[in-house]
C-alpha cells in the first residue's frame, strides 16, 4: 500500500513539474527579441536604471523608465546573471554603449567579472506587455482545457 500510495505522489509531482506554466529563459530571450527594435549604438538613462530582467546568461532587459527597455546581447556568458541581486554597467555618467560598455553582476557570492555588451535593441515595451498577456491567456486556457 504504501508503495502505492508512493508512485501516485511522485507520479503526481512529477505531472506538476511538466505542467508548469513558467517559461524558460530561453522562450522569454525569444519572447524580447520578437518585440525590440533594430540594434541601436547606445541609450541614454538618468543616474540609475529603472529595473532589470534577466534572459539567461547571454543577454538581459535594463528598464530606463517604467515604459523605456533595452534588451542588451551580451558578447559571451555572463556567469550569475540569472542569481544576482542587482547589476551595473561601466558607464556611469548616464549614456551606454554596445561594443564600448559592460554589465557589472552584483551580489554576494558574485564574481562581479565584467560582462561586454555586444548589441542594444530598444524595447517596443506595449507590445512585449500585450505579447506577455496573450501568452499568460494562452497558458491559463491550456491549463483549464487539461483539467
Amino acid at each position: 500500500m504504501k508503495a502505492l500510495v508512493l508512485a501516485v505522489l511522485s507520479t503526481l509531482a512529477f505531472s506538476a513539474c511538466a505542467s508548469d506554466p513558467r517559461t524558460s529563459d530561453a522562450e522569454r530571450l525569444a519572447l524580447y527579441r520578437a518585440n525590440a527594435g533594430a540594434p541601436v549604438d547606445n541609450f541614454q538613462y538618468f543616474g540609475r536604471l529603472d529595473g532589470w530582467t534577466p534572459l539567461g546568461n547571454t543577454a538581459l532587459t535594463v528598464w530606463t523608465k517604467p515604459s523605456t527597455a533595452y534588451l542588451l546581447e551580451l558578447g559571451g556568458t555572463c556567469q550569475d546573471l540569472d542569481f544576482a541581486n542587482a547589476i551595473t554597467v561601466t558607464n556611469q555618467m548616464g549614456r551606454v554603449y554596445s561594443r564600448f560598455d559592460k554589465v557589472i553582476v552584483l551580489g554576494r557570492g558574485a564574481n562581479q567579472i565584467p560582462c561586454w555588451i555586444k548589441e542594444i535593441r530598444p524595447i517596443d515595451v506595449k507590445a512585449l506587455k500585450a505579447a506577455e498577456q496573450e501568452k499568460r491567456q494562452a497558458q491559463t486556457a491550456e491549463r483549464e482545457k487539461t483539467s
